[in-house]
């Protein structure tokens, strides 16, 4: 392959939520066959890729992401066998298959942090992660004052084998998930050998989970983050770095892991999810000799505003062009409010805190729907790597009203009840109307409770209806592939102002009105529209508010 031409640089990658999106045999939990069986669905909507979030042996504690075996499928999910057999039928259909990879901190349930704890102090074994002697008197106190993404403190305490008090572990998320120390280079050829596990078994790429966390500060100095930033530290103003964010010693990691991947053919693709601002400095993540990718969280984040989307578009598209790199574009994923929601709450919602009955300036629900119909269109459109959270392409919003009893997010527990966290995006998805479970599964199990009213999201309703979010993906995939917008270059058109956003890539003209009065469309044979057209005051037909089109123009 040509360089400039590989197949992630334009590609739509699906994210599948392995325990949410289908479950074969009816234990409430989705699975390896429960995926196989729905690939053909996916490749009828028209994607390039399939990315799994994790599906490894797992004590589930924060579904998934702490992982106690990284070479192996949980049983909650199937078997290797099983696995081997959904790559296969994926690669039968076309579709490429990235899996997840979750370097920063392992399991405590994991053999390397078992015998860590069982090793003395100053062992090799210790060595792996990140061991502190604690402070105070008699080291009561823990190494710094680090908090937890979820909550809490960033450390606990061990007891050792003669049950006296230990040293302190960091963990940046749970205390189940203890920090690796990525400057042991025993750390680093384990993660080389799993690399090169799931590469020789068929994999397309990874998404590496807090790719931008892998290395701290020496010292671990005291740190406190700048009041209402979100909890993955993207959103830190330049002049107060992260001590354990977004540190430059990540990338000679990924410098290691890209000779890795030279290696083998079919243009395995790496993706960072990496909560890192500005995007100038993200880009440095994806130069020729890292990583490929990098989700573009900064538009993500963005809200619903013209200026807001024409500065974001501009800065990915400079940005990721300086080092040779394509801008991804993303709107939902398994760890932020769905944008059907989102793009409609009316308070604040950092990043990681979640809405629930009691959030303020919860979303109308028909404006959010509006809005994430125009969005999804816009994105799709350009030119770049789009990414897609399963359910998005039904319209599902978040599911606000769960039971605090349901909940499992490790935030809803870390902040005692205070923050909802990611549960609501993560709900098992509704295939067929009026099926148990919506068609998840044929018992009606569903490890988070799915909303009563969601029979008018199933995937059967919608197919077919020329005015389903579904349909409406699925026309956009295919015009996107028929005029290589993935491919395209972006230029500004006339009209781009106030509250409307008009480009154009190759031959397509794409307008969004952000705005509440109807906007002029554009010339041309329309291709496509989030809305019905509406009429200005004189009768002229016109794009609605908070619309987008597509015309083909000459």
């Amino acid at each position: 392959m040509t360089a400039g031409s590989e197949w992630w640089r334009s590609a739509v990658i699906y994210q599948v939520y392995p325990r949410s999106f289908a479950d074969s045999n009816g234990d409430g939990i989705g699975d390896m066959d429960g995926i196989r069986e729905r690939l053909p669905a996916l490749k009828s909507l028209g994607i390039d890729a399939v990315w799994l979030s994790p599906f490894y042996t797992s004590p589930q504690n924060d579904a998934g992401y702490d992982v106690a075996n990284y070479i192996d499928v949980d049983p909650l999910f199937g078997t290797l066998a099983d696995f081997d057999r959904m790559l296969e039928q994926a690669h039968e259909l076309g579709l490429r298959v990235i899996v997840d990879l979750v370097p920063n901190h392992s399991s405590s349930e994991h053999a390397w942090f078992k015998e860590a704890l069982a090793s003395p102090e100053g062992s090799p074994e210790r060595a792996r992660y990140l061991f502190r002697d604690g402070k105070g008197e008699n080291g009561e106190l823990p190494p710094n004052n680090w908090q937890s993404v979820f909550g809490g403190p960033a450390w606990s305490r061990i007891t050792n084998p003669d049950g006296t008090p230990g040293q302190w572990y960091l963990h940046l998320f749970d205390s189940t998930q203890p920090d690796f120390d990525w400057t042991n280079p025993w750390v680093r050829e384990q993660f080389r050998d799993i690399l090169r596990f799931w590469l020789d078994r068929g994999v397309d790429g990874f998404r590496v989970d807090v790719a931008h966390g892998l290395a701290k500060v020496d010292g671990l100095p005291d740190w406190t983050p700048p009041v209402g930033v979100g909890s993955m530290g993207g959103d830190v103003p330049e002049d107060q770095v992260s001590p354990f964010f977004g540190q430059p010693g990540v990338h000679e990691i990924y410098r290691d892991w890209h000779e890795i991947f030279a290696k083998y053919d079919g243009d395995r693709v790496l993706c960072a999810e990496a909560w890192v601002e500005p995007l100038s400095k993200l880009a440095e993540w994806v130069r020729p000799d890292e990583m490929h990718q990098a989700f573009n969280f900064t538009y993500l984040t963005t809200g619903w505003s013209a200026a807001d989307v024409r500065h974001v578009i501009d800065d990915s598209i400079a940005s990721f062009a300086a080092v040779g790199a394509p801008s991804t574009w993303v709107l939902s994923n398994h760890d932020v409010v769905r944008h059907a929601s989102r793009l409609a709450l009316t308070a604040e919602n950092p990043q990681g805190e979640g809405i629930g009955p009691k959030s303020k300036g919860l979303p109308d629900p028909v404006v959010g729907l509006r809005r994430a119909r125009a969005a999804s269109t816009l994105m799709l459109a350009l030119p770049g790597s789009a990414y897609v959270y399963q359910g998005e392409e039904l319209g599902l919003p978040e599911v606000i009203d769960l039971p605090d009893s349901a909940r499992q997010d490790p935030t809803w527990f870390r902040t005692n009840h205070e923050r909802y966290g990611r549960d609501g995006c993560r709900v098992p998805i509704p295939w067929e109307a009026g099926k148990p479970a919506y068609g998840f599964n044929e018992t009606g199990e569903s490890w988070l409770p799915q909303p009563s009213d969601w029979d008018q999201f199933a995937r059967d309703t919608q197919a077919g209806d020329p005015d389903s979010t579904l349909e409406l993906y699925r026309t956009a995939l295919r015009l996107r592939r028929e005029h290589n917008l993935g491919t395209g270059t972006l230029e500004w058109a006339a009209g781009n102002e106030g509250n409307v956003v008009s480009f154009r890539v190759n031959d397509v003209t794409v307008v969004t009105n952000f705005g509440t009065e109807p906007a002029a469309l554009p010339a041309g044979e329309l291709l496509l529209s989030s809305a019905p057209l509406t009429e200005t005051a004189a009768g002229e037909a016109a794009l609605a508010p908070e619309a987008t089109v597509w015309a083909r123009t000459a």
